[in-house]
């Protein structure tokens, strides 16, 4: 089963941002069509782009929906067969170590400290350990082939 690609017209487009957002939603099917996809996400990503191929609507509409369905689609594979963009993990913990490690370290030093003013030192410390270990898991991708070469 092959993926399909989108249509002329939405590619050929004369609003700049609906070219670049479908662009970008080739790229990412021109490098999906690389991996070896099972059927059934084929399947799940063909009617996506039927979808946007039958649309029929504003400029405006259409980009929102360019963009839904490539965040979708990285979805759809992400949950099902771990293949992720390039910095997927390393932007996700980034904003998690910020709040699960970021907050409670400040809330700990400003009471260690009896200053208040200090709440916000956890923020950054907590972003590098959000990023560290996204780093971490963006590697562990590359290593077992499930890094997309693309980024997002």
């Amino acid at each position: 089963m092959t993926l399909e690609s989108l249509n002329s017209t939405i590619t050929n487009s004369s609003n700049p941002k609906v070219v670049i957002s479908a662009n970008r939603l080739n790229n990412l099917l021109e490098i999906i069509k690389d991996k070896n996809i099972p059927n059934k996400q084929i399947t799940a990503i063909n009617k996506l782009v039927q979808k946007l191929n039958d649309f029929k609507e504003s400029d405006k509409k259409l980009n929102k929906l360019l963009h839904k369905t490539d965040c979708a689609v990285v979805s759809l594979l992400e949950k099902e067969l771990k293949l992720v963009p390039k910095n997927y993990y390393r932007n996700m913990w980034l904003a998690l170590g910020m709040s699960i490690f970021g907050l409670p370290l400040g809330v700990a030093f400003s009471a260690a400290l009896n200053n208040y003013g200090f709440i916000g030192i956890g923020l950054p410390i907590g972003m590098v350990i959000g990023m560290a270990y996204g780093t971490k898991l963006d590697k562990k991708a590359a290593c077992n082939n499930l890094q997309l070469n693309i980024s997002r």
